[in-house]
């Protein structure tokens, strides 16, 4: 369960060496994540997306405001949100020297599992996510949606109940990208909460069970597609979504 109430972030203007010359990135964000829904953080490219889902991975820390991970406090209680919480951030590198199965690995030592569950948990993904093909390949020549799955497999690998996907499904093909879905939607039926960010209309209308419409750093609307829909007076995700943000569709 994700709770976010108010966040607010501001960042230094690049290029700027004066401390007051600050670029707001997120004003006012609040929304809600239930565990067994897939929720899809909805915006424009410059939104506020991937500065809201880095403070909700403790990865920065907001300004003003308050978020919970499953109760604990992303500004207060750091390490059990991390443990409850799978991040993939956008573009997430894997060590290129690395094997699938050691970039994973590794990441299962850095979240605190024995030799013996790293080993079990890794092959788990590997099978879960049809990766025997190249397992045991160095990570340096993968393929987009190879990369994707072997950083979903670090997100994954110590069982979180919470899982954050920044924009996941940025350069796969059409196949690699439909077989994410079937991911994301048996990790939401398991009782999972999964949050992702797109901009991708047709990927958020064919996943989410819930909706954030994030425009200018704020939340412009929350609801089920169909209450989107009908609050915009819109029967196009697409339509609803320019409304939703202050344009005429």
């Amino acid at each position: 369960m994700i709770e976010a109430k108010q966040l607010k972030k501001s960042f230094a203007k690049p290029g700027s060496s004066k401390k007051h010359e600050m670029v707001l990135a997120v004003r006012d964000v609040s929304f809600s994540a239930a565990d067994g829904q897939v929720t899809g953080l909805l915006g424009p490219n410059g939104a506020g997306k991937s500065t809201t889902l880095r403070m909700l991975a403790t990865l920065v820390k907001p300004d003003d405001g308050s978020a919970h991970i499953d109760g604990f406090d992303v500004s207060g209680d750091v390490l059990s949100v991390r443990q409850q919480l799978g991040f993939m951030p956008h573009n997430a590198g894997i060590y290129p020297r690395l094997t699938a199965h050691e970039n994973i690995s590794y990441y299962a030592k850095l979240c605190g599992l024995s030799r013996n569950e790293s080993n079990k948990r890794v092959d788990e993904l590997i099978e879960q996510l049809t990766m025997q093909s190249f397992a045991n390949r160095r990570a340096a020549g993968f393929s987009q949606g190879q990369r994707t799955k072997v950083a979903l497999a670090r997100a994954l690998v110590h069982r979180p109940q919470t899982l954050m996907l920044d924009e996941p499904t940025n350069g796969l093909d059409v196949m690699a990208t439909r077989g994410l879905r079937d991911i994301i939607r048996e990790l939401a039926k398991q009782g999972h909460c999964v949050l992702f960010s797109s901009h991708i209309m047709q990927e958020v209308s064919a996943l989410c069970d819930h909706i954030a419409i994030i425009s200018d750093g704020h939340i412009a609307i929350a609801d089920s597609l169909e209450g989107i829909k009908h609050q915009t007076g819109e029967d196009d995700l697409e339509d609803a979504f320019v409304r939703a943000i202050g344009e005429t569709p």
